[in-house]
């Protein structure tokens, strides 16, 4: 009995000392060293959020008109044109120190009156125009500009997309920047067909790609280069529920095209400079945080907005005045203290009149075209 008294302490003891051997070396362990928290911070600093507007002019007919024009024999019977609105979100990288972003065709494929928006990762938003794109391998070249370089990803050193290997999906999913999930590189050489186009050698993960993730990096846990972000199945041809089923063009094929892209780039005459957010600070942004631009006619078109009313909030910097009042890019200034504004210069000089630290009133929100006000709030912040 004794001995075998002596044996289950003995366990005991030997327990104890592991629990505390391991107790140790979790304390030990630091998040900041992980291989994936360090991939991502080569590469966070050149992922790009991009936002596309495209006003696509169609003709419609009104089915009353038809009815009579059958009916009754009225034959003036006019098609009437219609301006319609589509918006897309997607992502991109820049590969380049001069402002060279590669993404999805499809996120940014040309249209009438296209405008194309990038937000980078440090928060402010520049004009970008479009360069050039395949709807082959589905992947599109563009340019910000700006007086510093910018951060970029290098596709000298890819990645070798190894079966197994861990990956990351970096992007603005579902309107969120910046938002990552992580899996494994699933299969290579894949096939797939989207809209009767179809795509070749593609690389296959598990990690989650969701809508607005097109067109941002896939890395490895060393940062490199695995793909490009394209495409997802939720179901399969029959209409069968999947999982885990998202495809990436490879990092190879996006290296190829972009040495092609650049030389397109080089021919093709400088655009003509567009007003930019990054190339000039407003009192708005200096004081609250809020990158402002004129909402003319034409924009409130695209966007269905009331016309000649409010200044048009482009970006919000995380962490400032106006981040946290609840400000958010898309809404719109229309009053600041008692003084309806509609246009920058306006706003600059009310601002101007007022001391570091004062309360303003911002009355922003959305007005449309109808007149239907929506997500109109007075907020009061402190200028910083």
């Amino acid at each position: 009995m004794q001995s075998r008294r002596k044996f289950i302490l003995g366990l005991a003891g030997t327990c104890g000392v592991l629990f505390a051997r391991s107790t140790c070396v979790f304390a030990q362990a630091d998040p900041a060293s992980e291989p994936a928290v360090l991939a991502l911070a080569k590469v966070l600093p050149a992922v790009v959020n991009i936002n596309t507007e495209r006003v696509v002019r169609r003709t419609v007919r009104d089915p009353f008109e038809d009815f009579y024009a059958q009916f009754f024999g009225y034959d003036q019977v006019r098609p009437r044109e219609i301006r319609q609105t589509l918006q897309s979100l997607g992502s991109g990288f820049i590969v380049d120190p001069a402002g060279y972003i590669v993404t999805n065709q499809h996120v940014v494929e040309r249209a009438a009156d296209l405008r194309i928006q990038v937000t980078t990762n440090d928060g402010k938003t520049h004009n970008a125009h479009y360069i050039t794109g395949d709807d082959k391998t589905d992947l599109a070249f563009i340019k910000i500009d700006a007086k510093a370089d910018f951060p970029f990803i290098s596709l000298d050193n890819i990645s070798p997309n190894l079966l197994g290997e861990t990956v990351i999906v970096v992007g603005n999913a579902v309107g969120y920047g910046s938002s990552i999930s992580r899996g494994v590189l699933s299969a290579v050489k894949r096939h797939i067909t989207v809209d009767n186009t179809e795509y070749k050698d593609l690389v296959q993960t598990d990690a989650a790609i969701n809508p607005g993730n097109s067109g941002g990096p896939v890395i490895d846990i060393s940062g490199r280069l695995v793909g490009i972000s394209s495409a997802k199945m939720a179901f399969t041809p029959q209409g069968v529920p999947t999982q885990g089923l998202g495809f990436a063009i490879p990092a190879d094929v996006v290296r190829d095209s972009v040495s092609r892209f650049k030389k397109i780039a080089q021919k093709q005459p400088a655009p003509k400079q567009q007003p930019s957010s990054e190339t000039s600070t407003s009192n708005a942004e200096r004081l609250f945080g809020m990158q402002v631009q004129d909402l003319s006619g034409e924009l409130s078109d695209a966007l269905g907005y009331a016309h000649s009313r409010g200044v048009l909030i482009t970006a919000v910097e995380p962490g400032s005045p106006a981040d946290e009042a609840g400000v958010e890019r898309g809404l719109v200034i229309y009053r600041v203290g008692k003084e309806d504004v509609n246009s920058v210069k306006q706003i600059d000089n009310l601002l101007a009149r007022m001391q570091s630290g004062t309360s303003v009133n911002f009355v922003i929100g959305v007005i449309h075209a109808g007149g239907q006000v929506h997500q109109v709030a007075t907020l009061t912040m402190a200028a910083r």
